[in-house]
């Protein structure tokens, strides 16, 4: 089956409606319009080191895959670190960057990262139509960050010489709980206990939680978050990767995605949590607060979440990366894998070296986060080891 592939240097290049055609509806970092508000805000542009190339793929005039991709000039905004291998390469007269990159900017979410359509009836002849272009010998490397299981799969066997990375996140998944009541029931004594005192300790504090979604969310409360997004820069020094105008934009494109934790004082709101939701998974990005108080962080990024996904059918909770204090507020490990093509065949070996080390250490962490999560021994916690 022939298909043609086709670069395109912005999201408005092509249709919202045929590119979300292809787009499951658990994935919202991937819908047009999440992708095009990167861009259209400035977040997402050569000028930030990102610089658009997606890649669409046609079949008789019927775009039938498409996937996001990205030239780098650095290593920011991308979560699956190579700092290092760029050192290394330079160090040894190389140019690591410009690079090639799919990903979600700024996004650590897993999730689909190359869209299909369920028309096409050889998936493989896709991977191999795009390896054409990703896996370009005139740069560096390519890398797909992020990707679910399936996918890698399916592009270790159209490119053998992609090198798997491992990494670990924490993420709550609904076995059953039906409510928060019921999720706290599957802990031991000891944790149960000491999650219903840190919701305590809150609202000891004066402090009220309102969960805002869609259209609820207007421009005050938007601007309210984003003052207390800033501040979570700012207070390292740095400036945030993502303007007022892209939140802005997804309140106007995307609306049903967005979930806003507020956390208040005397009716004013003192913290934020920006949540963004598909039909099945949570997923928590970004947050800021204005004070500081106990627990208020936990109670807004982690409790309300889970409350959240429990009352509206969600069956997964991703809140965002790093974070051990996450796995003893109910948060399993999960492996996720990311692939990369090296083009210097030297530089391959020394590099896929190096990840056959690191995963040693990767599996040996995430069987000891798994021993340490917090549920009964009765209680049955699907794990999410990859292959």
């Amino acid at each position: 089956m022939r298909f043609e592939v086709r670069t395109i240097a912005s999201m408005e290049a092509v249709p919202a409606r045929q590119w979300n055609a292809l787009i499951d509806a658990d994935q919202p970092f991937l819908r047009h319009e999440f992708l095009h508000a990167l861009e259209a805000s400035g977040a997402v542009t050569s000028a930030t080191g990102w610089t658009p190339a997606h890649l669409l793929v046609w079949q008789k005039d019927i775009l039938v895959a498409a996937m996001p991709r990205y030239y780098k000039r650095h290593s920011r905004g991308e979560y699956v670190f190579d700092w290092s291998w760029a050192d290394a390469w330079e160090r040894a007269g190389g140019d690591y960057y410009p690079k090639t990159l799919t990903a979600i900017p700024y996004t650590p979410a897993p999730g689909t990262r190359t869209a299909i359509s369920t028309r096409v009836d050889t998936p493989a002849a896709v991977f191999a139509a795009l390896a054409e272009h990703c896996c370009d010998e005139s740069l560096s490397s390519w890398h797909l960050l992020f990707a679910e299981d399936a996918e890698v799969d399916a592009w270790k066997a159209a490119v053998p010489e992609l090198i798997e990375r491992r990494g670990v996140q924490f993420q709550w998944q609904d076995t059953g709980f039906g409510d928060f009541d019921g999720f706290l029931a599957a802990m031991s004594s000891k944790r149960r206990k000491e999650i219903r005192r840190e919701r305590r300790r809150v609202a000891e504090q004066g402090i009220t939680l309102s969960r805002l979604t869609g259209d609820e969310i207007d421009p005050a409360a938007l601007a309210h978050f984003y003052r207390c997004y800033q501040m979570t820069y700012l207070e390292r020094g740095q400036r945030p990767y993502l303007p007022l105008d892209f939140f802005q934009r997804l309140q106007r494109t995307l609306p049903e995605a967005l979930v806003l934790v507020q956390a208040r004082v005397e009716d004013q709101p003192i913290a934020s949590a920006l949540c963004i939701q598909g039909n099945k998974t949570l997923y928590g990005r970004y947050w800021g607060s204005e004070v500081e108080a106990d627990c208020m962080h936990f109670e807004t990024c982690y409790y309300q979440g889970i409350e959240h996904c429990l009352e509206n059918g969600l069956t997964r909770f991703d809140p965002g990366t790093q974070g051990e204090h996450k796995l003893m507020r109910g948060f399993a490990p999960r492996q996720l894998r990311s692939l990369h093509y090296i083009a210097d065949q030297d530089f391959r070996r020394a590099v896929a070296h190096f990840c056959v080390q690191e995963r040693a250490h990767i599996e040996a962490y995430y069987r000891q986060a798994q021993e340490r999560l917090p549920f009964r021994h009765d209680v049955n916690i699907p794990q999410r080891e990859s292959s």
